[in-house]
């Protein structure tokens, strides 16, 4: 008997309400089918129905791919009850549906592919470990990624409205949303609000909200500019300032709910005692979507694994003779970005001084460069170089240090 053939191979198409099951044997023919419903009372006729289907000496083998949303209560269930579970990549799903003739959609063809997929695939998957912790944290993050979106949109909607009030309100402060700036929107919605506010009440009031920070040539400027600007009063204006200090109000509460947010975060980062913020272009908010993304680093037992999860090594094509390696477009893209942003910014320079924020992969990357790369080949090298710290910093849970930069041989 084969390694393929000591297998029963389980896809589950995963939804809110209902999941539903096929089982396929190891020449990828179905054999079986269940609907059941999204609960754990539900899951034990899941068990029975793959039981009817599993022969002596197979082993069964399930296959999810969304085991931190719809699919978690059912990858906790069946791992806590010590069967073995792979993640599979949608991606890998959705392009085995595509590439036959007749391109399906339903329920249990969906099920199927994955199933196949994880016939085919087996040995390459992630095991599936939900563990709570990382759980907990995939969730701050993914509110925290809502919260900055909403308020994102927010500051375009105040935007939009401070430009019918001030419009040249972009030179009063660098920062629309910032302290000073929103106390002023708050206090000051529309230019009428200043007609008996002299220079001196207005450098008192920005002086407070700044530490000092800004002086009576910064009241002056604005004054100024809202005199040049011109009348801007209309009709029903006291509901136009409404929208306004409506819109700071809303700001604020993002902006301490994010706070909030990161410190709860900060906290289930502390128990896993990795100490990824060390590195260069890493911060508390990237160390955690790396963490949500990643799960446990044991599901990787190489940097190759974790790679290959996260899209970024190459896929080798050959025919007739003739071969080359393709840039992946497969993998968790959402990993493969995360990775892609810190890559740039380890090639990033001060403002100051310009000098590199991070000499060794800087240096590494002027070398890909004169070797004929193009950027973007170039950091997708600095990517896969960054894997592999990665993966060392998060199974070490070692602080990063630096390499030294090779010194360059005279010509």
């Amino acid at each position: 008997m084969t390694k393929q053939q000591k297998y029963l191979y389980v896809g589950v198409d995963l939804h809110k309400a209902h999941h539903t099951a096929v089982m396929v044997d190891h020449w990828n023919t179905k054999v079986g089918e269940i609907q059941f419903n999204n609960k754990p009372s539900a899951f034990p006729e899941l068990l029975q129905e793959v039981k009817k289907h599993t022969k002596r000496g197979t082993k069964v083998v399930y296959g999810l791919e969304d085991v931190g949303g719809f699919g978690r209560a059912l990858a906790m269930y069946l791992t806590e009850n010590q069967w073995w579970v792979k993640e599979v990549n949608p991606k890998l799903s959705t392009a085995r549906r595509k590439s036959h003739v007749t391109v399906q959609k339903s329920d249990s063809w969906d099920a199927e592919c994955v199933a196949r997929v994880l016939r085919d695939e087996l040995e390459r998957l992630p095991d599936a470990k939900p563990v709570d912790l990382y759980w907990a944290i995939s969730q701050l993050v993914m509110q925290r990624k809502w919260v900055a979106k909403n308020q994102t949109a927010l500051n375009q909607k105040i935007h939009q409205q401070l430009s019918y009030h001030y419009p040249s309100y972009k030179q009063f402060f660098s920062e629309v949303d910032g302290k000073t700036a929103l106390a002023f929107w708050w206090k000051y919605p529309s230019p009428n609000h200043l007609q008996r506010v002299t220079e001196d009440d207005l450098a008192y009031f920005l002086r407070k909200l700044s530490n000092n920070g800004l002086s009576n040539k910064k009241a002056a400027q604005i004054l100024t500019i809202v005199q040049q600007d011109g009348d801007t009063t209309r009709d029903y204006q006291e509901k136009r300032d409404f929208i306004v200090k409506s819109l700071v109000r809303t700001i604020r509460f993002n902006q301490m709910e994010m706070k909030r947010i990161e410190e709860e975060t900060r906290g289930l980062m502390k128990e896993l005692g990795f100490q990824l913020e060390t590195m260069t272009g890493i911060d508390l908010v990237t160390a955690a979507e790396l963490v949500a993304e990643i799960g446990d680093i044991h599901r990787f037992a190489t940097p190759d694994k974790l790679a290959r999860f996260a899209g970024i090594a190459p896929i080798f094509a050959g025919s007739g003779g003739k071969s080359r390696n393709y840039k992946s477009k497969q993998g968790n893209r959402v990993l493969h970005e995360i990775i892609k942003g810190i890559a740039i910014r380890q090639i990033a320079v001060t403002r100051g001084k310009k000098e590199p924020r991070n000499p060794y992969f800087y240096t590494y990357y002027e070398e890909k460069m004169a070797a004929g790369k193009t950027k973007q080949q170039a950091i997708v090298c600095i990517m896969r170089k960054l894997v592999n710290v990665i993966h060392y910093l998060m199974r070490t849970k070692a602080v990063y240090v630096m390499p030294e930069v090779p010194v360059k041989q005279a010509g």
